[in-house]
């Protein structure tokens, strides 16, 4: 795996998060190898069928895609460093996702609010969730871009926050908004562990202090203001507030390139996936049915 992680990062530059995620579907591939007793660089085509649906009966298509995606840059590996004689990718199918076949599901900004509500602020811990949470929901933040945040990103004399996209790298200014300002205050004064080695904005709570590990971190971060204010969706990941943002500022009439800025969306198409789910809009474009 280590070598697989070489390959993925120096061969086909990968970055960090997406090297972590491919390493945590190998994982998976070698539990399932295990069980069969199988070494996992000599998985048949059929070992590997076997495992992709035993994963398509817990995961979603897109994530059984992205799954699939892995395998095949796996045997991809295998057949370029001389560990096998055969190049299995080509025969790896993946469940079909067409793009955009379904609009992007977001939370009424009501349940949002409450989420928000929930959060215990009077703990440390609580401090960082909330800021965590509030900066998502206003901005649109993904969970790699708010791991990411130093620091040195918010210049408050100028009253900016600096954002960099976890796999361009590209920067951008966002205005730091009072809301988000007064968090982040109460957070530092009385959230962030003071003696922390590192330059990253959020940090766990428990020695080193280091920076959160991964979106999965943030997830959790979610799920549990969500049980706590009673909100329930079958759909609670990480994204659900960037798409909530989204919806929310097409109701507010918004321009669709501004949002596509915010979200980093070179396409306008990607942006324009948003216009299926602002129901109050597309209401006011319907036309009268002849009698």
């Amino acid at each position: 795996m280590a070598a697989f992680a070489g390959y993925l990062n120096d061969v086909r530059g990968n970055p960090p998060q997406t090297v972590h995620k491919k390493l945590t579907h190998m994982a998976m591939f070698v539990a399932h190898c295990r069980k069969r007793r199988l070494a996992v660089h000599r998985a048949r085509l059929k070992d590997i069928d076997d495992f992709i649906v035993a994963c398509r009966q817990r995961y979603a298509r897109t994530t059984v895609a992205d799954i699939c995606s892995t395998v095949r840059a796996f045997q991809r590996f295998l057949c370029t460093t001389g560990r096998s004689r055969h190049d299995l990718s080509g025969s790896v199918l993946s469940p079909i996702v067409r793009v955009n076949e379904r609009p992007h599901r977001a939370l009424p900004w009501k349940d949002v609010q409450r989420i928000l509500r929930a959060v215990d602020r009077s703990r440390p811990t609580g401090r960082r969730d909330y800021a965590i949470l509030l900066m998502m929901s206003v901005y649109g933040l993904g969970s790699g871009e708010v791991i990411g945040l130093t620091l040195d990103d918010i210049h408050w004399r100028a009253q900016t926050l600096r954002v960099v996209r976890p796999k361009t790298r590209v920067e951008f200014l966002l205005p730091l908004l009072p809301a988000v300002s007064r968090a982040l205050v109460s957070y530092l004064r009385g959230g962030r562990p003071e003696h922390s080695a590192t330059r990253h904005l959020f940090v766990t709570m428990r020695t080193p202090f280091k920076p959160l590990a991964s979106s999965v971190s943030v997830r959790h971060i979610l799920h549990t203001a969500a049980g706590r204010a009673g909100v329930t969706a079958p759909f609670m990941g990480t994204h659900v507030l960037r798409h909530t943002h989204a919806c929310r500022q097409l109701e507010l009439g918004a321009a669709p390139k501004i949002i596509g800025d915010i979200l980093g969306h070179r396409d306008p198409d990607s942006t324009s996936a948003y216009l299926r789910v602002a129901t109050d809009r597309l209401r006011a474009m319907a036309l009268p049915v002849p009698a």
